[in-house]
């Protein structure tokens, strides 16, 4: 088995055994980058010389007998949506084509601290806004398992570089399911924590009430290593939540007795792929036979979920993008009549038509004479939806239902129907609105080869039963272990 191959956790044992140094691994991962990135594209900023820098010194550390953090030498790849100095912060979008952040994401400060080799920053839907990777303004990056298709969005960047083996750890973000979905598409494990479990301090907002920054990676105990890393207070974020962070890595593998998986019953109806339905029945099979209690529950609310969604997640975007004007950073048009013009011209030319559309979504719901028929009830949407959840969870410990409703789809094929790709988010968005964990891991493929995705969700706080619950799908199975075909390609 090459470098490239082995688990985040296999490379933190074999660095701590001085079987290999950082900068071999970090050179194994740079080299598969310039082999195969210019067909998945999934890299926006990628700095080799950097890297190795970096490498080269978390090997000295390791060499005088310092401490050398949690990672330990092992490469991450970074959503392009999180400050870090002195680097390009682009959210996929011209607006900030030639932004660098003054100042380090909470996240960042993290994975540097915790020996991080960061090895560069990935493609997303522009302000995270997509569910295909189709919508950034530099390229469309494509699925390692069918370089045709989409690889989900929007952190469709951080789900591909790990599914090509381009990174072993990457960084996403999830609104309304860019984590969860685009791993659910490229056969990885991607988490989404609860809200104010890590801190969104440098992190360009695009919902704030909904936004939360997570892991992904290639099996749950990588991405419980990861979170370990990233989770934890900061006070300048006032929505970040002041729990200890337990030791999710060991935690993840210790048994899960009496386990009640809780299906539910409202997502195995229309628009559901018959593929999909199949594999996720499938996996309940497994944990029955792994002695787990089955019951049914339901979230009849999660039917108004992505009306809700698009009204909160849009109005928030209203406000937040607002700053884009041209006058403090950003775009600026370069020919304007008066300052007015000059608002209009940059942010015609800055954004993209998704973000447009959002902007003018979010703008009519908060608008005189509709924010009570929109914004007001959408809000009284939510809380009946979180209402579900609390019923549901007394009556098991994780929730259980596909991540997607399809495997992956064809570039292009849903770029001229809005609609059509927003449902693309139609299990994942009712966790955001109700602040909720959400792991989602490989069960199965299609017939022709695509990966399908399971999701499991759990209370507030939950993501040690979430990860010992995936973790213990994960043993069970091999469907983690599964490479795309991109994989062999040298």
């Amino acid at each position: 088995m090459s470098i490239i191959e082995k688990s985040a956790c296999e490379l933190i044992e074999m660095l701590g055994n001085r079987e290999i140094s950082s900068r071999e691994v970090t050179a194994a991962f740079c080299d598969r980058i310039e082999a195969v990135d210019s067909r998945v594209r999934a890299f926006l900023h990628y700095d080799r010389d950097q890297a190795l820098r970096r490498a080269d010194e978390i090997d000295h550390r390791r060499s005088a007998g310092q401490e050398v953090g949690l990672l330990a030498g092992v490469p991450v790849a970074i959503k392009d949506i999180l400050c870090a100095r002195g680097e390009p912060t682009t959210c996929g979008s011209k607006m900030l084509e030639h932004f660098k952040a003054p100042y380090d994401a909470h996240v960042i400060e993290r994975l540097d601290r915790a020996g991080a080799v960061r090895l560069g920053r990935v493609n997303m839907d522009e302000f995270a806004m997509g569910s295909s990777c189709e919508n950034s303004a530099y390229q469309k990056t494509a699925n390692p398992w069918d370089l045709r298709r989409v690889p989900g969005g929007s952190s469709g960047g951080s789900a591909a570089c790990v599914a090509a083996l381009e990174a072993p750890l990457s960084i996403g973000t999830d609104t309304g399911g860019s984590i969860r979905q685009p791993a659910s598409l490229c056969g990885i494990v991607g988490l989404k924590p609860t809200y104010g479990r890590v801190s969104r301090f440098g992190l360009v907002a695009y919902a704030s009430s909904l936004d939360q920054i997570g892991p992904m990676a290639r099996s749950v105990v990588d991405a419980a290593l990861l979170l370990e890393a990233i989770a934890g207070h900061d006070p300048r974020d006032s929505t970040s939540l002041p729990h200890p962070v337990p030791p999710y890595r060991q935690s993840c593998q210790q048994p899960l007795p009496k386990l009640r998986v809780g299906v539910v019953t409202d997502y195995f109806g229309e628009g559901l792929d018959e593929e999909v339905a199949v594999a996720v029945k499938k996996a309940i099979e497994v944990y029955r036979s792994l002695g787990a209690t089955i019951v049914d529950v339901r979230l009849p609310t999660s039917a108004h979920a992505i009306p809700t969604y698009y009204v909160v997640a849009t109005a928030e975007a209203s406000s937040n993008l607002a700053r884009y004007d041209g006058v403090h950073y950003g775009h600026r048009a370069k020919e304007y009549r008066d300052l007015v013009d000059m608002y209009k011209r940059s942010r015609g030319e800055g954004f993209g038509h998704e973000v447009k559309r959002r902007i003018m979504l979010g703008t009519l719901a908060l608008s005189a004479g509709r924010r009570d028929a929109f914004y007001n009830k959408a809000l009284q949407v939510r809380r009946l939806l979180r209402g579900d959840y609390d019923a549901a969870f007394q009556q098991c410990d994780v929730v259980l239902g596909p991540t997607s409703p399809t495997a992956a789809f064809k570039l292009g094929e849903k770029s001229d129907d809005p609609l059509a790709m927003y449902l693309s988010d139609i299990y994942t968005v009712a966790t955001n609105l109700a602040g909720l964990p959400g792991l989602s891991l490989p069960c199965g493929f299609t017939k022709s080869g695509l990966p399908i995705g399971l999701q499991l969700q759990g209370p507030a706080m939950a993501e040690e039963t979430l990860l010992r619950a995936g973790y213990m799908y994960e043993q069970a199975t091999d469907w983690h272990r599964q490479t795309a075909p991109l994989a062999g390609t040298s």
